[in-house]
């Protein structure tokens, strides 16, 4: 089978390389950020929604901790967040650890979301690319137009 050449062909090439590149990196990410939270050793609480007992290492299981973080924070602080409490009021300071512990792991959330579009966008840009080098099938290549002579019949 014969590949494309030319403008189109280099940039097929091109655009093969960026799509290895986006998906590498993507799944490193992914792996690096799962790694980092199992490091830290956290355990989805035994009464969340979801994923109870399991250890934070996902997307998944960070957010349910997040959430279970923050009904434990409210009950702690009779229903009230963070800036809803006095300045001297001694639930803040447990308000305002909850609220940085849900953020850190709300950002491990988006971290493996970026990480997943990275991925999966070089896969795409990798297809892509390998289709821009591959020749177009006969039928959709141009045909020669039919003559306009008008034939005269053998005598």
């Amino acid at each position: 089978m014969a590949r494309t050449t030319g403008r189109s062909g280099t940039i097929g090439v091109i655009v093969m390389v960026m799509g290895v590149i986006f998906a590498v990196a993507g799944v490193a990410t992914y792996v690096m950020v799962s790694n980092e939270l199992a490091a830290e050793n956290i355990t989805v609480s035994d009464d969340a929604q979801w994923f109870a007992g399991q250890d934070v290492t996902g997307p998944f299981t960070a957010y349910s901790e997040a959430e279970v973080i923050s009904k434990h924070a409210l009950e702690a602080t009779d229903g009230k967040t963070y800036a809803e409490l006095d300045r001297e009021d001694p639930a803040r300071q447990t308000a305002m650890q909850a609220s940085f512990l849900r953020a850190s792991l709300f950002t491990s959330v988006v971290a493996f979301g970026v990480a997943a579009l990275a991925a999966v966008l070089g896969v795409m840009l990798f297809l892509i690319g390998w289709a821009l080098r591959s020749p177009a099938p006969a039928a959709a290549q141009p045909q020669a137009a039919p003559s306009t002579e008008s034939r005269s019949a053998p005598v």
